[in-house]
Formats: structure tokens, C-alpha cells, sequence
């Protein structure tokens, strides 16, 4: 019995080492504890990659500073907007509404706004 505690002791430690805790403008994800916050895919022009804009209420000098990053500072890829809809359930969020934001003339993008359990 004793083996097996330390062997997931071990194992509990390894992982967590490896771990990144996500954040958006140096506030950990974890540490956001508001009711609603907005999310947005944004599109790479050159390459297939999308990243999350996360807004929940902060001060914004560049919109860049809204993408969800790593402990390294790099820009978290995501598969889709729900992709990052179903990262943030794991957060305490929940959908409350979708609207449309125009971009340019021809072209709209979902904004997802999510609540607080």
C-alpha cells in the first residue's frame, strides 16, 4: 500500500511540474472571478491556427493582450471558438448567449458570451 501512495505521489508531482496555467494578460484563468465573460476566435491570415480573445471586463492597451496564453507567454492554439467555449466549462463557465460582430462588409464572426455557474 505504501508503494502504491508514493508511486501516485511520484506520478501527481510529474504532472504537475509539466502543467501550464493558462491566462490572459498575465491574470490566470483561475484567478478570474467574474459573472460573464466574452469570448472570440481569431484567425491566423497566413497559417491554419486560431487563438481565443478572452474579455472580462479588464483594460485593454493592445487587443493582443486578450489572447488566452501559456506560462511562456505564447498564444494558445485552439481548434474552433467551441473549442475554447468547452475549455472554459473546465473554469466554472457556462453559454448564455451567442451574437454576431461585423467585421468587415461581407463578414461576421460569433462572439460567445459566457456565464458563472
Amino acid at each position: 500500500m505504501k508503494k502504491l501512495t508514493l508511486a501516485a505521489a511520484v506520478v501527481a508531482c510529474l504532472g504537475l511540474f509539466n502543467a501550464k496555467a493558462q491566462n490572459v494578460n498575465g491574470m490566470k484563468l483561475t484567478d478570474i472571478h467574474v459573472d460573464y465573460i466574452q469570448i472570440r476566435a481569431i484567425k491566423s491570415f497566413l497559417a491554419d491556427k486560431q487563438w481565443i480573445a478572452l474579455e472580462y471586463g479588464q483594460k485593454v492597451g493592445d487587443f493582443s493582450e486578450l489572447y488566452i496564453r501559456d506560462d511562456n507567454d505564447k498564444k494558445l492554439e485552439f481548434n474552433s471558438a467551441i473549442d475554447g467555449v468547452n475549455k472554459m466549462k473546465n473554469y466554472g463557465y457556462e453559454l448564455f448567449s451567442v451574437y454576431t460582430e461585423q467585421i468587415d462588409k461581407d463578414t461576421n464572426r460569433p462572439v460567445y458570451v459566457l456565464k458563472r455557474k
